[in-house]
């Protein structure tokens, strides 16, 4: 579970409900006739402009948003370096059964292209035409929380100039101004709130999910090369390590150092 969302989320309803609780109560901004606008219009026009396969295949994108610990880079470079040190000791051809242990798909593809002694510039192509396609799939996840973002606060429009329409159509009933005028500003809020408390900030969250996975996909596809390259080992680990920022070097080099400590310190028992 990404803790970053849950708080998110939790912090931004409870500032929204304390806001309300200090001058009025919970169920003045309670109001079905808005929900159905907002929910029911944004839902409408988001279906009109996706076809339904690809409706329901970028919602389950959802679960990126919430996404628990994936692969970071340091457990890319170390796995990039396990299979360099197999290729050295035993050669390529090994690589084949060690390929089929690791979890992460597209090094497993990659490592096998190599393994089929493929040509280095066909396989540099072949995994960035996948990355380009893994992209475009990400994209169209984040394209549909931002059309939905956009979407909320119109209808909360509409639902304002429904209300304000209704109560004008019944001016001379006084008491038709009061759920009337609610109509139209509490649909104007729903739609606000559901625009910029969910939708536009899952569609960013999944734009930087997808910029760390294709720069993850990056460190692998350079790791791969220089492996069928035959590197060596440490001048591989050196090379990945210019893909992170200076910050991640260094917490490499004490983690690195650490592992170096509690190997020797267990040596010397």
């Amino acid at each position: 579970m990404d803790i970053a969302t849950l708080m998110g989320i939790v912090i931004g309803v409870s500032f929204l409900i304390m806001g309300i609780l200090i001058n009025g109560t919970l169920g003045t901004y309670y109001d079905m006739a808005s929900i159905f606008i907002v929910l029911g219009g944004t839902l409408a026009s988001t279906l009109i402009s996706f076809p339904l396969p690809k409706f329901f295949q970028t919602m389950r994108s959802v679960r990126h948003i919430f996404a628990g610990k994936e692969m970071n880079p340091k457990e890319a470079i170390d796995m990039i370096i396990d299979l360099a040190n197999i290729a050295r000791k035993e050669g390529l051809l090994a690589l084949e059964e060690a390929a089929f242990k690791l979890d992460d798909e597209f090094t497993k593809k990659g490592i096998l292209l190599i393994v089929d002694g493929t040509d280095p510039e066909l396989v540099r192509n072949i995994l960035d035409t996948e990355l380009s396609f893994m992209e475009e799939r990400h994209s169209n996840g984040q394209s549909l929380f931002e059309t939905m973002g956009a979407f909320s606060p119109a209808f909360g429009m509409i639902g304002t100039l429904i209300g304000l329409i209704n109560l004008l159509k019944n001016l001379e009933d006084p008491s038709t101004v009061g759920p009337n005028m609610a109509v139209a500003l509490i649909t104007t809020f729903y739609g606000a709130v559901m625009a910029n408390l969910f939708f536009l900030p899952m569609a960013r969250k999944l734009k930087v999910r997808s910029r760390e996975e294709i720069h993850l996909k990056e460190v692998l596809v350079e790791g791969i090369l220089s492996i069928q390259a035959g590197e060596n080992p440490r001048i591989i680990e050196e090379k990945l390590k210019a893909f992170l920022s200076p910050k991640m070097r260094a917490k490499l080099s004490e983690e690195k150092e650490a592992e170096s400590e509690e190997e020797a310190y267990a040596g010397a028992r």
